[in-house]
């Protein structure tokens, strides 16, 4: 028999921090940087836990130099050759600690992900990347990448309860992917009907995550500075985005003029124009959970950088948080039926 839950479950958009007493006197004194120690790696992190997505127009290595001149990280798209990734890593060595090399469960992406390793040993990082992270057929491959990469710090998704985190990380992950149908180019939940409001996945996935010395990424959902604070406030280690760094100089896909006006393609890795340009098409027995749009383009990414992160240093010195790590313990979320006074439009 099917069962419903009754609990509420709630996403970015039905809350807001409720602010706090505070001793820092302005934004500048908040320190983003978090230090971590992963739990089957055993290696340490240090810098600002913001992600490229790992989608062919997001998770490029031009966005890898520009994000990482700020600290923060990219999983890079599994769609780069080798010797793409030997000319990143002889042009660009000083970023090769803040990317991850992405891969899929199929018997070429293994073999892909082992080539790229072999052919740039400073790249740390193992980004396991599928829809659904349920089958068991993920969990075995997510056990077999870590028995052929011991050191490695593995990121496996993507999930959204919290008895899944646990078997992820107990079969070798170190950082567990949260998000199903959140992101802003993602049909899943149109599509299927599955998924999970992203900020309660967050907070339940965080606090399983948390009790067996792992870490999550919040991967989905945020389509503002003030979502990435949510995110941080619920309890993510990292914050994951696509959307909000799409259209820039450094995302992938051409430039196209419409009208006077220049966009940048952007789509998720279900949908057809991915299939078509990396599978050769939707296969027969598969629906695309993904759509395309074209994005207003917006110049370079640091500007974009510089607003994102300006935004969680304000959220912290509301709720008197002077470093990151202290966000989720000053916050209190106040649920809402409206965030946003939109007389003016809702873009700013």
């Amino acid at each position: 028999m099917p069962r419903i839950e009754n609990d509420i479950k709630l996403d970015f958009k039905d809350v807001l921090l409720r602010p706090k007493r505070s001793t820092l006197k302005s934004r500048s004194e908040v320190n983003l940087t978090r230090s971590f120690t992963f739990r089957n790696s055993k290696r340490s992190y240090e810098g600002i836990p913001v992600i490229a997505a790992n989608m062919d127009t997001v998770g490029t290595f031009e966005m890898a130099r520009a994000l990482g001149k700020f600290s923060l990280f990219t999983t890079i798209h599994k769609h780069y050759s080798t010797e793409d990734w030997k000319d990143f890593a002889k042009t660009s060595p000083e970023f090769l600690e803040n990317v991850a090399a992405s891969s899929g469960t199929g018997q070429g992406d293994f073999e892909r992900l082992s080539e790229i390793l072999r052919a740039v040993p400073q790249v740390q990082y193992i980004c396991l990347d599928v829809a659904n992270g349920y089958s068991e057929h993920f969990v075995q491959y997510v056990k077999d990448v870590r028995e052929r990469f011991p050191e490695h710090t593995i990121i496996a998704g993507n999930v959204v309860t919290g008895e899944m985190v646990e078997e992820l990380l107990l079969s070798g992950a170190d950082i567990i992917k949260v998000g199903i149908g959140p992101g802003s180019v993602c049909t899943t939940r149109r599509k299927t009907g599955v998924g999970y409001p992203q900020l309660s996945a967050v907070i339940e996935c965080a606090d399983a995550a948390h009790g067996l010395n792992g870490h999550i990424i919040s991967d989905g959902g945020c389509t503002c500075p003030g979502d990435v604070s949510k995110a941080f406030g619920a309890g993510a280690d990292f914050v994951m985005l696509g959307g909000m760094l799409a259209g820039h100089s450094e995302s992938g896909g051409d430039l196209i003029e419409k009208g006077g006006q220049q966009y940048k393609l952007f789509y998720g890795m279900s949908s057809e124009t991915a299939m078509k340009r990396h599978a050769g098409g939707v296969a027969d027995y598969r629906a695309s959970e993904g759509k395309t749009v074209e994005v207003p383009f917006k110049g370079d990414v640091e500007h974009t950088i510089r607003d994102i992160l300006g935004g969680v240093r304000s959220t912290c010195t509301y709720v008197g948080a002077s470093k990151l790590k202290e966000l989720s313990r000053r916050t209190t979320f106040i649920r809402v039926t409206e965030q946003l006074n939109t007389v003016f439009g809702a873009s700013n």
